[in-house]
């Protein structure tokens, strides 16, 4: 077949393949096109999913009649000059309209704030009509029905109305936490109105907005984020560990104002949360990347989604460290939705709000009683040292933990002086800390305790395994990790650029134990390894750590295993579950966690306490 220039509408509908792939798309491009336009109030409007009708309206600065045609031809845009490196508006591409006229009937109806009426024009398939009168009040409407009518294989890949209506509402929420001060209404047939009121840019603004998004739970569950490293400003908030969600859904992240899904932003907010979430659990977040424009390219993708960073290393470590401040600085907090799970557990006939079994290697109280056997309890059976639970091997080198290590276990809440000077202090005053006075423990495993306006319940096991492992992290992290030499050094073969990236993270390496040198082209020698990995696979750590280096300039991959080895070391030097405590070990165990950074869970996630105000106790009882 001979070379031959294909035709603008062929051109068109190719695009629309990149930058329309439903109707969420449409939406997002109109309403960011409202934006740019200085748009006070949007209004969207929708039926059968988008496919069917999609209106989108605002009271922007509006299109003037003689550049109507324009504004429908494919690269021609009022938001970029000639820097393609200062891009400070939504769209910039000018394929956005032009895309959706070559795949659905579209019409735009403009009217500017000196123009003495409006004007209108539309494009079918691809086909132009020329501009006529209309009427209609200062701004834009533009109007799509029967999306994809020109393109009909493109309809087979929709899902139904209820998902597509799903996508746009998403899509609008996304939008509508980055302009807090613009009002949002999205209707339709095919849905229940959503409405955002618009409030205001200001921090309490914007945290109305989240709340008008993500729920009113959310702000009174979150953390506020405010960082800057070499010209990048984080702000934010995330929620506190014990309240998260089985999904990433609600992980929100604006860059510049841009609503963005970034591989390497999500995987920092991973990483940050890593020690206080399980896996299979994700933080809550509303984050707003602000930086230079010249240091980071939303020209990668058409969809304009995807972003890329000059320096990835910086941003991912801006974002790690300030999460993780700010959870340390949050002090011990418990999720109010735990005890609104109370509260209904309470209630004749409903569900049990206990975790559905044991997980994570913790023992139920009920399996502890059954081992113990008809004898009860005995506190002697339940080991709260590593050297009882089988790290006899504890000299340095030899695979455990050195003398200064087991000093972490020993500086425990049980054993802590600070803690057993608290005992002496009035019940009064213990009733004004925020886990208060402990008064029982009941089956074994929690211990009752009561503030001055509350009910605590506390997991016993789950809370101390969270200080062990505190005090064994800073203990690892204090000082370079120990490391064991190998006999014979171990040879990995790498592609080039892999060794390289290894040898300029060599001292780093060396901190956490793993002794890494050049060994010829194209290949990395290990003399040493951490001495708490054991026998290891060299190999695949090497070629994990190359790939992450690769991917994010980091090298936690190391770090979070030694983490994960700390973490078992502490869930085995723990007082276990069935381990029956004094008044004073109780009490010392509530001081040690108020002043333990990330206390509110276990290493697994779970909540270490539950707390129930007195006024929901009261209105249990009919009381109010």
């Amino acid at each position: 077949m001979p070379i031959r220039q294909l035709s603008e509408t062929m051109i068109n509908q190719i695009a629309a393949g990149e930058v329309i792939e439903r109707p969420a798309s449409v939406v997002k491009e109109l309403v960011e096109n409202a934006l740019d336009a200085g748009a006070a109030r949007v209004e969207i409007v929708t039926a059968g999913g988008g496919l069917n009708l999609i209106r989108v309206t605002d009271d922007g600065s509006g299109i003037p009649e003689k550049e109507l045609a324009l504004a429908i031809a494919r690269h021609c845009t009022s938001k970029l000059a000639d820097n393609i490196h200062d891009i400070r508006s939504l769209g910039f591409r000018g394929e956005a309209l032009p895309s959706i006229g070559s795949v659905a009937r579209l019409s735009i109806r403009s009217r500017t704030a000196n123009g003495d009426s409006a004007a209108e024009i539309g494009i079918e398939g691809g086909r132009v009509s020329a501009v006529k009168p209309a009427a209609a009040n200062r701004g834009t409407t533009v109007e799509v029905r029967d999306l994809f009518f020109a393109t009909p294989a493109r309809l087979k890949f929709m899902k139904g109305e209820r998902a597509e209506s799903s996508a746009t509402s998403d899509v609008i929420k996304r939008i509508a936490i980055a302009f807090p001060a613009v009002r949002f209404t999205l209707a339709g047939s095919d849905r229940s109105t959503l409405e955002l009121p618009a409030t205001d840019d200001s921090p309490e603004g914007r945290l109305r907005r989240v709340a008008q998004v993500m729920g009113a739970d959310f702000p009174e569950n979150a953390i506020a984020i405010d960082a800057v490293r070499d010209g990048v400003h984080l702000a934010g908030h995330v929620s506190i560990p014990s309240f998260s969600r089985a999904n990433a859904l609600q992980q929100y992240a604006y860059v510049n104002g841009r609503p963005v899904r970034d591989k390497l932003i999500a995987g920092a907010i991973r990483g940050a949360f890593a020690d206080v979430l399980p896996r299979d659990r994700h933080a809550v977040t509303v984050l707003f990347l602000t930086l230079d424009p010249a240091i980071v390219d939303v020209n990668v993708h058409p969809a304009k989604a995807d972003v890329r960073f000059r320096d990835p290393g910086l941003v991912r470590g801006l974002i790690v460290g300030a999460i993780r401040e700010a959870l340390a600085n949050a002090g011990i907090r418990a999720a109010t939705s735990g005890a609104a799970g109370m509260m209904a557990a309470f209630r004749p006939g409903a569900a049990s709000y206990a975790h559905p079994g044991p997980a994570n290697g913790h023992r139920s109280y009920e399996a502890a009683y059954r081992a113990s056997g008809s004898a009860g309890f005995d506190p002697a059976r339940s080991p709260q040292r590593p050297l009882d639970m089988g790290f006899e091997n504890t000299e340095p080198g030899n695979g455990g933990f050195g003398e200064n290590d087991q000093a972490a276990f020993d500086a425990g809440p049980l054993h802590s002086a600070d803690a057993r000077a608290g005992q002496t202090e009035t019940a009064e005053t213990l009733l004004g800390t925020v886990l208060g006075a402990a008064r029982a423990q009941v089956h074994e495993n929690y211990i009752v305790a009561q503030t001055r306006d509350s009910l605590v319940i506390v997991d016993q096991h789950a809370a101390h395994e969270r200080l062990v492992y505190e005090a064994l992290k800073n203990a690892l992290h204090s000082r370079a990790v120990p490391s064991q030499m190998l006999l014979l050094p171990e040879i990995v073969d790498l592609p080039e650029e892999d060794a390289e990236r290894l040898a300029m993270h060599s001292e780093t390496l060396a901190r956490f134990g793993l002794a890494v040198e050049r060994f010829g082209p194209g290949a990395v020698a290990v003399r040493e390894t951490p001495s708490m990995l054991g026998e290891t696979n060299v190999q695949q750590l090497v070629r994990d750590l190359a790939d992450e280096i690769a991917d994010n300039d980091t090298v936690d991959t190391l770090k979070e295993r030694l983490d994960r080895i700390a973490a078992t070391m502490a869930c085995h030097g723990s007082v276990r579950s069935g381990r029956l405590l004094k008044p004073e070990e109780m009490n010392a165990l509530l001081r040690q966690m108020e002043a333990t950074p990330g206390s509110g869970t276990c290493n697994h996630g779970r909540p270490t306490y539950i707390e129930l105000k007195l006024a929901d106790i009261e209105r249990l009882f009919g009381r109010r």
